[in-house]
């Protein structure tokens, strides 16, 4: 079977990060690049064997392009330390990998919303390419919503990965003012306006795709709360992307 390097960016993920090595304790290399924790991210990583590198921030794609570049083997596995590889998955990793003429693999994700598993708001299958080879995959230098992309053929695995996305209201709360910012600075870099129909329809166009396009009613009121909750993240990016744009003298 081919071997497998795990990568894994880190800042203050104590919380997290015992529960994702221990689902990735088969691989051959563990790789973590630690931008400056102060909790016991990186002793605990070095509990699990786990080569750590202090590195200062560059950066969501470019920090996992940069752990990964250090790979020493072919395959590249890239986690967040919040998701977790189950037994099921790990087995259809080393199956997929026994012959294969993929240069990367999609991995579906289970997304929780505290304890409860979110089926639908658009939250489920969720594939992300997390699989992929080193000589042919890079992630894409995005402030955020980084993604790998692959120059080659590329499948679809079955079994999903655990993604313990917030915790509750307050954590995704906290999250968004940093994810809003740099979102709207993302818009910003690609030349996005953020005129007033932006700010009018796009934050409610967001719950309707949520709560009613993408069946978020059948999660009661967990989807309700997630699709308001995601309309106010898109009206916080679109609304930033506006005051810096003023900031900067262009008009929206």
């Amino acid at each position: 079977m081919e071997k497998i390097s795990v990568t894994i960016i880190v800042l203050n993920e104590e919380s997290n990060i015992r529960d994702c090595l221990e689902s990735v304790k088969w691989a051959d290399e563990i790789l973590v690049s630690d931008s400056g924790s102060t909790d016991r991210t990186v002793e605990i990583c070095r509990e699990y064997g786990a080569t750590v590198f202090n590195d200062l921030w560059l950066g969501f794609g470019r920090q996992k392009n940069l752990v990964g570049d250090r790979a020493k083997n072919l395959w590249v596995l890239n986690i967040d330390a919040d998701e977790r590889i189950t037994p099921e998955l790990r087995v259809e990793i080393e199956t997929a990998l026994e012959k294969t003429d993929k240069a990367g693999f999609y991995i579906p994700r289970k997304n929780y919303f505290g304890d409860r598993w979110i089926r639908h708001c658009g939250w489920y299958p969720d594939y992300n390419l997390r699989l992929y080879r080193k000589d042919t995959g890079r992630f894409v230098d995005r402030y955020v919503h980084e993604a790998v992309a692959v120059n080659g053929p590329k499948a679809h695995l079955k079994n999903p990965m655990v993604h313990r996305t917030y915790k509750d209201v307050s954590d995704y709360l906290a999250r968004m003012q940093k994810y809003s910012t740099l979102a709207a600075e993302e818009m910003l870099n690609s030349g996005k306006n953020a005129g007033f129909l932006d700010i009018i329809f796009r934050p409610p166009f967001t719950f309707f795709k949520m709560f009613i396009l993408k069946r978020g009613f059948l999660e009661g009121t967990a989807g309700v709360i997630l699709s308001i909750l995601y309309s106010s993240y898109t009206l916080a990016k679109y609304a930033k992307l506006w005051e810096m744009k003023k900031g900067l003298g262009i008009k929206g």
